[in-house]
């Protein structure tokens, strides 16, 4: 799930959770409750966030498909940043101070985290799914029997004398 990213994440817990299985992930360490463990510890997540009792729990019980939950998680991190979207246009609307050019530019670029987030998530269904159109095979095209076609030549354009 490359598409996937901690912020996504609406608890910092589950992002820094998953910021630890990704860096064990890379660096080709076996991913087993006790390593989670140790790299949780690692970064200062135990005894401050949560209970390591709690933390193998959570680890532990399997919930489903990752790539389920994964989806469901950017689908989430998309209505909330569509929602924080929508709360940075109605700031520019609210403001009297702001010109009806400051308007339309704000709300031009207000969405552009938003596009990037939803690129991500449609790159996240499209690997998942499966494809749903069957292209159509190519029929070869015959050459036409005759001689080849002549170029049209360009209708003379009127050129405007200089005054």
């Amino acid at each position: 799930m490359r598409w996937l990213q901690a912020e996504d994440f609406a608890l910092p817990l589950h992002a820094a959770l998953f910021q630890c299985l990704t860096a064990l992930i890379h660096r080709g360490d076996p991913v087993d409750t006790v390593t989670v463990l140790w790299e949780a510890q690692h970064r200062g997540l135990l005894g401050t966030d949560i209970d390591p009792a709690d933390l193998v729990t959570l680890v532990s019980t399997p919930v489903g498909s990752p790539e389920h939950w994964g989806e469901r998680v950017l689908q989430h991190a998309l209505l909330a940043q569509a929602y924080t979207v929508a709360l940075r246009i109605q700031g520019f609307t609210d403001d009297p101070a702001n010109s009806p050019h400051q308007l339309l530019a704000g709300s031009r670029r207000a969405p552009a985290d938003l596009t990037a987030l939803r690129a991500r998530c449609q790159r996240a269904s499209a690997t998942t799914a499966a494809p749903t159109r069957v292209r159509a095979p190519r029929v070869p095209t015959t050459t036409r029997a005759g001689p080849p076609r002549a170029a049209v030549p360009a209708a003379p354009t009127a050129h405007r004398a200089a005054r």
